[in-house]
């Protein structure tokens, strides 16, 4: 049991659900016909699966509070004939098809959403509020396109169910809470994921993108997703009278110096062929103008692809901030406090799978529709299941999500488009879902494909 959820329970296979019949748009270029019968039954399904869409759009849950979008993308799986169990790590699922020898290949889709008050208009906005962890009342919406990804999920598994003549292999997908929190990876594997479950072969994933054109598809070979790190530094002062700070031990001061001396890690400490980052969010101190507080506390967060280089980071946060003190003559039992929390590691993609994938998407949808793009310091805990003893190939990979006239808008004015996190962001759902659901089930047949030769 985490965090008073209720353990893991099994789903009982059911009856496959009616496709909708509301075509998706087609993407242009040639492909073969085995590619045209995926496009045609895509499309076929695309009005259940845009409803769906919205169902997930109009009720997203926070981090550990996921147990209605749970359930029914367990439902989903389970209507067409995955194993299904609920509650594994918290509100995770874990949906299995077997279908043969071959490989196991594990999918993965996020549930949770964030704390954003939702600005795009859209007639389907959510206007959902709850109560977070701490207690306070705020308001919810994907912001980061989970409500998508489950959608995707769900497509893929109703494409690769009907398409069983064409797979060989065990199939394994997972819907993992707490992504934006970096923590349900790691509950699911703390829970049994890879002792109670199929131990996968490979493990895929896919972000939407909220500046690549959707339609398009990007990778990265290597790291692709930083390390991070949420850093609390607290100092403690001696306080006092504003007018006599001579008198005191000023924390803020403290706190200050090292905020500017942080700089020299990542330009001085860290060779410039390795990307760092440490950035100061918050600084918190005092009550009032003419108070010397007696605390004050710094929130970092810390970025990085290489574990040596993390590491380099986090100690000498505690190395800079302790020698503040020092000079100022605080005795070590009132030396900061320096805590990480949020933590996960950086996501790798494995190379010779990602070219792999890469091949296959380039003979499915054209070379035009896939780019190699850069890697990028956001984090996803997704990391965790690569990063295991039993080091399995990993590749995630990003789904285009801005509509192209938005992108063309943005390129000619200069101005951003809404990236992921923001209020005003809303994937291009009506090309993204369907390619979504294209390129999974894409990558997961030519992963499962040699068996059935």
């Amino acid at each position: 049991m985490l965090n008073g959820i209720s353990p893991m329970r099994r789903l009982v296979s059911g009856a496959a659900l009616g496709l909708g019949m509301m075509a998706a748009p087609m993407l242009s270029g040639a492909v073969s016909a085995q590619n045209s019968d995926l496009t045609s039954a895509v499309q076929q399904d695309y009005g259940y699966l845009h409803d769906l869409y919205v169902h997930l759009h109009q009720n997203p849950e926070l981090s550990y509070q996921e147990k209605d979008s749970m359930e029914r993308v367990a439902r989903e799986l389970s209507d067409v004939g995955f194993d299904v169990t609920t509650g594994v790590g918290g509100h995770g699922l874990v949906g299995v098809l077997k279908n043969g020898d071959g490989p196991t290949v594990l999918v993965r889709s996020d549930l949770d959403a964030l704390p954003v008050k939702e600005q795009t208009g859209l007639p389907f906005a959510s206007d959902v509020t709850t109560t977070d962890d701490q207690g306070n009342t705020v308001p919810v919406m994907h912001a980061c396109g989970h409500d998508l990804h489950m959608t995707t999920l769900v497509g893929t598994a109703r494409r690769l169910a009907a398409l069983r003549d064409q797979w060989s292999g065990t199939l394994v997908m997972i819907g993992q809470p707490a992504e934006e929190r970096v923590t349900g990876a790691e509950a699911m594997l703390e829970d049994g994921l890879f002792e109670n479950f199929p131990l996968p072969d490979y493990n895929l994933a896919l972000h939407v993108s909220a500046s690549l054109p959707s339609g398009k598809l990007g990778l990265t070979e290597g790291y692709a997703l930083a390390n991070v790190d949420s850093v609390d530094v607290h100092f403690f002062g001696e306080g006092g009278h504003g007018a006599y700070p001579h008198t005191t031990k000023d924390p803020v001061i403290m706190a200050s110096q090292t905020v500017v001396a942080l700089q020299t890690l990542v330009s001085r400490e860290i060779s410039p062929l390795d990307p760092g980052v440490v950035t100061v969010g918050s600084i918190h101190a005092g009550t009032k103008h003419n108070i010397i507080s007696d605390e004050a506390h710094l929130q970092l967060t810390v970025r990085s692809y290489k574990d040596s280089v993390r590491n380099q980071l986090v100690s000498g946060i505690e190395r800079i901030a302790r020698a503040q003190a020092m000079s100022v003559g605080m005795p070590e039992e009132k030396w900061p406090d320096v805590s990480v929390s949020e933590s996960t590691p950086s996501t790798y993609n494995d190379p010779a799978l990602t070219r792999r994938i890469k091949t296959g998407f380039e003979e499915t949808f054209g070379a035009e529709r896939v780019e190699m793009v850069p890697p990028v310091m956001a984090a996803e805990d997704f990391a965790l299941y690569g990063r295991t003893s039993h080091d399995i190939p990993s590749l995630i990979f990003w789904l285009g999500g801005a509509s192209p006239e938005a992108v063309a808008k943005a390129e000619e004015s200069g101005n951003a488009l809404p990236s992921l996190h923001s209020p005003f962001f809303a994937p291009d759902v009506e090309i993204a879902l369907p390619q979504g659901v294209r390129a999974m089930t894409t990558a997961v047949l030519d992963l499962m494909k040699e068996n059935t030769q």
